[in-house]
């Protein structure tokens, strides 16, 4: 019991650690930019000290539930040797982890009521969610297989930037962030955990070469079906246009609240559980190995997402709500890049996913890689994207030349990068879109594109969550490419 607070009150440090930068940030703009004190400053210190518990006990959850369950359920089924088997639980799993999104439930909501009902957002969540399902089946193919990962990823980029010149502007800011958000704080390590288990049970394999990818996949395939979905809708299918009824909100208690936010998160975990324990004591017949830690493991994720929620709701959002405000109202446009830039840095440097795949990261290939290395080049990449779609809607340019012209930068590093980090670079990208990074970034877009002259939400509000998925990739590669010139330099001075 003093070993598990030890290791609790460690995680809570390294939490309140990487949630540092965010303080900056906001104590930056506020001091020095608008020299007001943030509005109720009591409030944001509680916050970020809930956010950090939350961190803290839902990567303890991670270490004794999902990673030795996911990282088990792959071994078992490859010693097993049912390769239908496995394909069907990646399938499931994928499903289950997507269907009940909040990050994809909130865009495809924002959808509709943008669309006014044209884009249906059970709709979207569907195709979405069997897009993921099917590509973990894929990407389960891809590590049994040894099918070389860098191959699937021109082969599949190069289909979504054909497919982006034939869809609707309408749609396309929309579907590269679908791709975005299937990617969270709970699914991120689950199915990272798979992928580096199947790849320590198969003779050859190689667990940072062939483990990782499965989030990349995940992240990608969904961009080229809701575009398809976006074509058929807006270019074959002539629906009407469906006015939607905007409903009341109702007043209910604090402890209410409590309770149905609480009912919210076991809802997003419990489809993943019901996969598990399906396949585990259904279909192999296996009793879950240390039944109780695993339990006490997924109670911690549930009540530490719980926690993560709480805290952002009562700190940080009502902040960067304010703050994102302050800045359009500014009008100053150097000033509205440089939050995108600095919020872009600070929010993925606390993003738990990104923490728990760097030390998974280091863990495969030791003394290779530094978790907190991989954290700061991605942070960059993501500050660099943001800035950088943010800029796009100011200037009111197509998205298409945007995302074409940085998937095309990506195609040519993925020839040219190290081939053992080009799976874990594209994980990279989609684990930067969660639920830290999502609601500011989305309501950053929407916000600007709802407040200068000639942009639309639909068309311009969308896609800055896909240029956070995007740069993250690019910054990875070019640090992959000069620790490989700087290696390569030691050795011929000797």
């Amino acid at each position: 019991m003093l070993y598990f607070l030890r290791q609790l009150y460690a995680q809570f440090l390294h939490a309140s650690r990487n949630l540092l930068p965010i303080i900056l940030v906001v104590l930056f703009f506020q001091l020095a930019v608008f020299r007001t004190l943030p509005p109720e400053p009591l409030s944001l210190c509680l916050g970020l000290l809930i956010v950090a518990a939350g961190i803290a006990l839902f990567l303890q959850g991670l270490e004794l539930s999902i990673f030795p369950v996911g990282k088990s359920l792959a071994n078992q089924f490859a010693r097993r040797g049912s390769l239908s088997l496995l394909l069907a639980f990646g399938f499931c799993l994928g499903f289950a982890a997507v269907v009940a999104e909040p990050a994809l439930i909130a865009v495809a909501q924002k959808a509709e009521l943008i669309s006014e009902g044209r884009i249906s957002g059970i709709t979207l969540r569907m195709i979405v969610a069997l897009s993921v399902g099917a590509v973990i089946a894929i990407g389960i193919l891809r590590i049994v297989y040894g099918w070389p990962i860098h191959w699937l990823m021109i082969g599949g980029y190069s289909v979504v930037l054909g497919v982006t010149g034939f869809a609707p502007a309408e749609i396309v800011g929309l579907a590269y962030d679908s791709g975005g958000v299937t990617t969270n704080i709970v699914t991120v390590p689950l199915i990272a955990a798979l992928g580096l288990g199947l790849a320590n049970s198969i003779a050859g394999r190689n667990p940072l070469r062939d483990g990782f990818g499965l989030v990349a996949l995940a992240v990608m395939v969904p961009m080229i079906s809701v575009q398809l979905y976006g074509i058929w809708v807006y270019n074959l299918s002539g629906a009407e246009v469906v006015q939607l009824a905007g409903g009341e909100s109702r007043q209910v208690s604090l402890a209410l609240r409590m309770l149905l936010d609480l009912a919210a998160m076991l809802r997003d975990i419990l489809p993943i559980i019901l996969v598990v324990l399906v396949f585990q004591c259904l279909i192999l017949r296996k009793a879950v190995a240390n039944a109780v830690r695993v339990g006490l493991g997924f109670l911690l994720v549930l009540f530490g997402l719980y926690a993560f929620v709480v805290g952002l709701k009562l700190g940080l959002f009502p902040v960067g709500t304010l703050m994102a405000e302050q800045l359009i109202e500014s009008n100053q446009k150097p000033l509205i890049l440089l939050f995108a830039f600095m919020i872009g840095f600070a929010t993925t440097m606390a993003e738990p996913a990104l923490i728990a795949i760097g030390d998974q990261a280091e863990e495969a290939a030791p003394g290779k890689l530094q978790g907190s290395a991989i954290r700061l080049v991605v942070a960059a990449g993501v500050a660099v994207g943001i800035g950088v779609g943010v800029f796009r809607i100011i200037e009111g340019h197509s998205i298409h030349v945007y995302i074409m012209s940085a998937y095309l930068v990506v195609l040519v590093l993925t020839f040219l990068s190290p081939r053992y980090l080009t799976a874990l670079a594209f994980d990279l990208g989609g684990v930067t879109t969660s639920e830290v990074t999502v609601p500011l970034i989305t309501a950053l877009g929407i916000g600007l594109a709802n407040s200068i002259d000639g942009r639309s939400a639909l068309l311009d509000g969308f896609g800055l969550i896909a240029f956070a998925s995007i740069f993250p990739i690019i910054s990875v590669m070019l640090y992959a490419l000069c620790v490989a010139a700087l290696a390569k330099n030691r050795r011929s001075d000797r």
